[in-house]
């Protein structure tokens, strides 16, 4: 027996979504946002470690900004498709041009300089360290008391 999946990953997404038409685009790709930056969030002593999947990406095209205890990835593509017959006149032209972004809370004790970041075959690395919120010494405050 089938469930339903809340996370949009059952058997049959791929077969509803070829009649919703977001099944792929002309590379095979899906076109739906469920495949965009999958990310796996790894804990251990020390901190947190992010893999981001940006397959297709480039390095160069791949942004990461600490702000407001925010970590946000934003990503950049743009492709060109150009097929032309023998005497050079087009037979299709098509661009396309998107960006996809992420946030995630690190809290606002992690710094710029904590964070760790690789880009390597396709997949952002990204290492934050545990940062435990260290409370202000509390002041401690007499009421005067009338005698």
């Amino acid at each position: 027996m089938l469930m339903p999946s809340i996370f949009g990953e059952s058997l049959l997404d791929d077969f509803f979504d070829r009649f919703a038409g977001t099944a792929g685009n002309s590379v095979g790709q899906r076109t739906t946002g469920w495949n965009v930056m999958r990310t796996d969030v790894k804990e251990n002593d020390a901190g947190y470690e992010l893999h981001i999947d940006l397959p297709g990406f480039q390095k160069e095209n791949v942004k990461a900004e600490l702000k407001d205890g925010y970590l946000t990835i934003c990503a950049r593509s743009g492709q060109d498709t150009e097929q032309k017959d023998e005497e050079g006149t087009y037979i299709r032209r098509e661009r396309y041009c998107g960006t996809c972004s992420r946030s995630f809370y690190v809290g606002r004790e992690v710094t710029q300089e904590d964070i760790r970041a690789k880009f390597e075959d396709g997949i952002l690395k990204i290492s934050v360290p545990k940062k435990v919120p260290v409370p202000a010494a509390e002041e401690q405050r007499y009421i005067p008391i009338e005698g």
